[in-house]
């Protein structure tokens, strides 16, 4: 490998470093129920908080409640690996590298 080809190996391998690390930082919210619960991830993989309204606990349907829930923490998990896949994307051209995300 010539000294060029490993710069920018170099190069590509520091631009992923940058991207995994703005995806592991990145939050991300979805809502469900019209807004009655409200769930933000944080890096796509952990829930960071989760709101619920009182209108929602008041309503007294907890199978409602607990469906209005995954809805929420689903619906962002899916976005932020969206996100995640399109920033991986566009510093890899497409390219499907197992291991990077």
């Amino acid at each position: 490998m010539n000294k060029r080809m490993l710069q920018q190996a170099q190069q590509m391998q520091a631009r992923l470093a940058r991207i995994q690390q703005e995806i592991a930082e990145a939050k991300t919210e979805a809502t469900s129920g019209g807004g009655a619960v409200k769930a933000v991830v944080l890096g796509g993989t952990r829930l960071e908080s989760l709101t619920i309204s009182p209108e929602a606990v008041q309503a007294g349907d907890a199978e409602m409640l607990q469906d209005l829930v995954m809805a929420a923490v689903n619906e962002a998990m899916d976005m932020a690996q969206a996100e995640a896949s399109k920033k991986m994307a566009a510093v890899t051209g497409g390219l499907n590298i197992p291991g990077l995300f």
